[in-house]
């Protein structure tokens, strides 16, 4: 496994971490949401400290992922139905093709 060091800075803090190279993208991208989220609360709210606006991204973040894969779940039952449906579909239209022998 090749582990890169990186440095994230979140709210205040700098972190830093070990990750594999290729989700270097997708980890610097996460911690500039949170940092983004971390703003807009600190505007929108009145807090004692910086714990507390981590506090509210963690949980905004915890549900937004929730969400997603509730989504996600979804998805993927609407298409095991859509693909239900096909072979029913295909079912019924197989006694009417030409390889019938008709």
């Amino acid at each position: 496994m090749n582990l890169i060091p990186i440095n994230l800075v979140i709210g205040d803090r700098t972190y830093r971490i070990k990750i594999q190279a290729k989700d270097e993208a997708v980890v610097r991208h996460t911690a500039k949401v949170i940092n983004d989220k971390l703003v807009e609360f600190r505007a929108a709210f009145a807090a004692k400290d910086m714990q507390d606006y981590i506090a509210m991204v963690l949980i905004w973040f915890a549900t937004h992922q929730t969400g997603a894969m509730a989504a996600d779940l979804q998805q993927k039952e609407l298409e095991e139905k859509l693909a239900g449906l096909e072979k029913l579909v295909d079912g019924a239209l197989s006694p009417l093709s030409p390889e019938g022998g008709t």
